[in-house]
């Protein structure tokens, strides 16, 4: 198995846990709603750059956007370096759903943790951050 598949398997499983746990406490957002929730930065963020960001079309972007929008998740504010432009900002429900979801990644890597051992995952950790050096643009 390539590497990139075997770093798929935990992100999927940690992706699944989060989105679960979300719903459980009544958010209901789909996968490709929470990718662009995940990259909104805490002043906001332009729909291109999350389109970028989360590997989309400006035009997939927009319609999400929209969609969390419409769900109360995130609302559109003037930019204050452009008059002309918009940024999307997490609304007090988006923030609310999104500290659901940090709250379990933290517990998910605190089970990684618990199964590989503090030496493995700290290994694991320093070549993934250097795996990300040449991989995430976004770094």
């Amino acid at each position: 198995m390539n590497l990139a598949l075997l770093c798929y398997f935990p992100y999927r499983a940690m992706e699944a846990r989060v989105v679960a746990a979300v719903e459980e406490a009544g958010y209901a957002f789909t996968v490709a709603q929470g990718r662009i929730l995940a990259r909104v930065g805490p002043d906001g963020t332009r729909i291109g750059d999350l389109a970028e960001q989360a590997g989309v079309t400006k035009q997939t972007a927009t319609f999400l956007v929209n969609q969390l929008e419409k769900a109360g998740y995130v609302e559109r504010v003037p930019d204050p370096a452009d008059a002309r432009a918009r940024l999307v900002r997490l609304s007090e429900a988006g923030w609310a759903g999104v500290a659901i979801a940090r709250k379990v990644e933290a517990e998910v890597e605190a089970e990684w943790v618990a199964h590989l051992g503090e030496s493995d995952t700290a290994a694991l950790r320093r070549a993934l951050e250097r795996l990300r050096e040449v991989t995430d643009p976004y770094r």
